[in-house]
């Protein structure tokens, strides 16, 4: 496939090519393009989803915080820090 690819790039250079070869790298330059394209769109939205998911857990972990710091001060025990650990 690559051999026919260069072949018949090189007969568009030359001025050789027949239509349906220009055709045929017409359409695959297109199909290229366009699957390149939605390559990038997925990965786009994969880091976008990884960041969501980074916030995420972020918030979680301070939720939890919150929440053994309330459990502690029911307890009668006084909240802790970070540090403390």
């Amino acid at each position: 496939m690559a051999l026919a690819t260069d072949l018949i790039e090189q007969r568009l250079r030359d001025g050789t090519a027949s239509a349906q070869e220009t055709v045929a790298i017409l359409k695959q330059t297109a199909s290229k393009a366009r699957l390149e394209k939605e390559i990038l769109e997925k990965q786009k939205e994969l880091i976008e989803a990884k960041t969501e998911s980074l916030h995420s857990a972020k918030n979680l972990g301070e939720l939890y915080e919150r929440a053994l710091n309330a459990m502690r001060r029911y307890s009668g025990q006084e909240a802790c820090d970070d540090d403390d650990y």
